[in-house]
Parts: C-alpha cells; sequence; structure tokens
C-alpha cells in the first residue's frame, strides 16, 4: 500500500504541500507524480485538480482520496487505518 501524490512543479499550493509529503514519505510509502509528465497514469486515476493524494493497494485499487493541501498526521492516520484495517 502506498500514496500516489499527483503534483507539478508549477502549482502553487504543490509547493506549499512538498514538504509535508516529503515528511510523510519517511513513515509510509509515497510514489511522486510530475501530472506534465505522466498524463496517463492521472487519467487512469482520474485526477482532476492537483495536489491529489490517493492511496492504493499493491494490486493498483483505490483506497482514499484526498485534493488540496492535507497535514502530514492525517495521511499517517489514513494509511495506518487501511493498512492494519
Amino acid at each position: 500500500m502506498k500514496y500516489l501524490y499527483f503534483s507539478a512543479p508549477w502549482c502553487g499550493p504543490c509547493k506549499m504541500f512538498g514538504p509535508v509529503m516529503e515528511r510523510v514519505s519517511t513513515k509510509i510509502p509515497v510514489q511522486k507524480i510530475n501530472v506534465d509528465e505522466n498524463q496517463d497514469l492521472a487519467m487512469r486515476y482520474s485526477v482532476r485538480s492537483i495536489p491529489t493524494v490517493v492511496l492504493v493497494g499493491d494490486d493498483g485499487k483505490e483506497y482514499a482520496r484526498q485534493t488540496g493541501v492535507q497535514t502530514e498526521n492525517m495521511l499517517v492516520e489514513q494509511y495506518n487505518n487501511f493498512a492494519n484495517g
């Protein structure tokens, strides 16, 4: 299970959210995805705005989604609820 973190270098909220995701990635798996370079993957997960964080299982199934800037604690708690539940 991991987070897919959809963002772009030109996105202001993504720049604010980046350090949060860096801290999250020290605790749980995070794959950062530049939507400009990975449009197919963004379309596959129906990403309409950024930043978007999608919690996926090892099979690629979506378990949760958050759009916009989130807190580190909320993301870690959400991950733990799904990973341990």
